[in-house]
């Protein structure tokens, strides 16, 4: 037998995971001599330097041989509706057979981070009325290490080839399989076995795939097409946007994708997938998503998906079934808008904490954010938007696209305004000191009154003027005693002004408040 073998021979008769026979005693029987041992192919994986592979993924037993099992060839439709935190109804419909009283299905094939108390079988052409007992998610996958996990306290039997090329045959047991085994001979224990190991059979809980077994009464046989719902993680799916800004800074082109991300164990082919953008109130636990993805592909083909209402959320349905592969990052387009109309806009924002203390002296600098805004309205526009991130690009004098900055956009409905931050302004700066602060009157917490100056100086690198929005955060009860420009007041503890900066040069903007507490 060559190096890097697992010999799983059978007993009187061994059956696949479905209970299906496989083969009788006569036909393969477990190797009495060295003579009758034959070689099996190798597999990659190996334990504590014994490289195995099975023979049989097939348990054996009176459970196993009551089971039906319900393959992906019986399949008729998959669904999958995917929510935004991790979370995904599977919709699987497949055909089946069932003899009237009681039956046990095998339904192979399920998510490895399927919720088993949210699953539900149903008939859907009502024609067989069934009545499920009980559910067991079996998720014990067999592998050379968890084969070698069940046989802890039995017999295995350990084949060596010697230098002359003769096999040898020694019992033993398995004592631990921690790091690899550790196995007791007639005469001696060994852990860093050189050989293969061969088991007699491959034990009943062991599954070559996650499994559902039902154990449900039907009042009658026949055949019927039967799905199976539940929940589940390891799905997930966002939005991205990238817009692309035109040459004058007045409208832009946008693209967006649904990113689906399937990390359950699974693959889900030609499934109808729908996306449902909201927050859905849950009450469990969060699991982590562990970090991996095997590859991106992107689907641009129209059409777009169909956007309804469901209740306080939105769906979007994918116009075609698609393949979402385990471990795989899919893009799908979601929409395409040309031409949207877009405002820029260069602001600076002072804190509320500036209006109670003095401050140090001496100018601060303040930061320049570059905004962009547009309406979600009108054009391919003016649908419900999932949340997600935008990138913008910007095309240079070469007309090569330059990435400008990102921003998140939260779930938007139609007609309402998304507002972009892109980053800070090289070319314009500000700069900010307080002139001007004394205590007016309290002696507790609830009736102090301030006066505070301030100056703003706002300068611009730019050849062509540009105008800068100035956003002060005044708390308390405020009243504005003097100031070099007329303010807006935006909202009860926002006053802002609208600074024009010419070209190559400066602007002083100067306020006094009073404050009250």
């Amino acid at each position: 037998m060559p190096t890097g073998t697992l010999y799983v021979p059978s007993r009187s008769t061994s059956r696949d995971l479905s209970g299906q026979r496989v083969f009788d005693r006569d036909e393969h029987s477990m190797p009495t001599n060295r003579s009758e041992v034959r070689p099996f192919r190798s597999s990659a994986r190996a334990i504590a330097g014994i490289a195995t592979s099975l023979l049989l993924s097939a348990p054996s037993g009176a459970a196993m041989d009551q089971e039906r099992r319900i393959d992906d060839a019986a399949q008729e439709a998959l669904a999958v509706t995917i929510y935004n935190a991790d979370l995904a109804l599977v919709k699987d419909r497949r055909r089946v057979a069932l003899d009237a009283a009681e039956n046990r299905l095998a339904w192979r094939n399920v998510s490895e981070r399927i919720r088993p108390e949210t699953a539900l079988l149903a008939e859907t052409g009502g024609r067989i009325q069934v009545s499920v007992l009980e559910q067991n998610f079996d998720f014990d996958l067999l592998t050379p290490e968890s084969l070698l996990q069940k046989y802890i306290g039995r017999t295995v039997q350990v084949i060596r080839t010697n230098d002359a090329g003769e096999q040898e045959i020694e019992d033993a047991v398995v004592l631990a399989a921690n790091q690899g085994p550790v196995l007791r001979y007639a005469d001696r224990i060994e852990t860093a076995v050189v050989g293969h190991l061969a088991f007699p059979d491959v034990p009943e809980d062991l599954r070559d795939q996650p499994t559902l077994v039902l154990h449900l009464n039907a009042a009658t046989a026949g055949e019927g097409l039967f799905e199976l719902s539940y929940l589940t993680g390891g799905l997930a799916w966002k939005a991205d946007y990238v817009a692309d800004l035109s040459p004058d800074g007045t409208q832009m082109d946008i693209n967006g994708w649904v990113t689906l991300t399937n990390q359950s164990g699974i693959p889900y082919r030609r499934a109808q997938v729908q996306l449902v953008a909201g927050e859905v109130n849950r009450v469990v636990e969060e699991m982590p998503m562990p970090m991996m993805a095997r590859g991106m592909v992107m689907d641009a083909a129209a059409p777009m998906p169909q956007e309804e209402s469901l209740a306080e959320y939105h769906l979007y349905t994918l116009p075609r079934p698609t393949d979402v592969l385990n471990n795989q990052t899919k893009q799908v387009a979601l929409l395409s808008a040309s031409q949207v109309p877009i405002t820029r806009e260069l602001s600076v924002r002072g804190q509320a904490y500036a209006y109670q203390s003095r401050a140090p002296d001496g100018w601060s600098k303040l930061p320049v954010s570059a905004t962009l805004s547009f309406e979600n309205r009108g054009g391919n526009l003016g649908i419900p938007l999932p949340k997600g991130i935008m990138r913008v690009y910007a095309k240079d004098s070469r007309g090569n696209a330059q990435f400008v900055g990102e921003d998140a956009v939260d779930h938007t409905p139609k007609n309402e305004t998304v507002r972009l931050k892109l980053g800070e302004s090289f070319d314009v700066t500000a700069r900010r000191r307080q002139t001007e602060f004394k205590k007016l009157a309290g002696t507790s917490a609830y009736d102090y009154a301030y006066e505070a100056a301030f100056e703003l100086e706002v300068k611009n690198a730019k050849v062509e003027p540009v105008t800068v929005k100035v956003v002060e955060t005044i708390p308390g009860d405020w009243s504005m005693l003097q100031e070099s420009q007329p303010h807006t007041k935006e909202a009860s503890d926002l006053a802002s002004w609208s600074v024009v900066v010419p070209a190559d040069g400066a602007t002083t903007l100067s306020w006094r408040v009073q404050v009250r507490f």
